[in-house]
């Protein structure tokens, strides 16, 4: 007989784990014909200050990552309407092309920013704004980081 090990089965009636690249849940929807177009589904949206049981607040792991909050938090000082170009972000930031690039890609997978290619001239221009919903997951995100600042130490 062999000592081999089999890998455990999933269980159907548990839920997958979550990615932890992955946005959390929100209450927004994307409209069907807009890749960047939010609606909000309810009128009221709750801070993510913990629950009744006090639970700390969960922070956003897409924007978390350093670089990723660096960019958002960057972004965030723009109005909302405003593009910024790749180059000038990144000599802000101060990182590499393709690090930047790395960090666009998550942000924008998750709908957090709008990457778009252009061309001013002939010269070509990529510019970075940051979205309807990467603005509010920004603001949830710094409701949450106060909350867990602030949050009460248990004895």
């Amino acid at each position: 007989m062999s000592d081999t090990t089999k890998p455990p089965k999933s269980d159907p009636a548990k839920p997958p784990e979550s990615d932890p690249t992955e946005p959390p849940t929100s209450n927004l929807t994307r409209s069907p014909t807009s890749k960047t177009a939010e609606t909000p589904t309810s009128d009221t949206t709750e801070p993510p200050t913990g629950g009744p049981t006090g639970e700390l607040p969960e922070l956003d792991p897409v924007i978390h990552a350093q670089a990723r909050l660096r960019v958002v938090s960057a972004l965030s000082q723009l109005r909302e309407a405003d593009s910024i170009a790749f180059p000038r972000l990144q000599e802000i930031l101060r990182v590499t092309a393709g690090n930047l690039s790395v960090h666009l890609r998550k942000l924008e997978d998750a709908g957090y920013v709008e990457v778009v290619k252009t061309h001013r001239g002939r010269t070509p221009a990529t510019l970075v704004r940051l979205t309807r919903r990467g603005r509010l997951a920004f603001d949830d995100y710094v409701i949450a980081l106060r909350a867990l600042l602030n949050h009460p130490e248990e004895s």
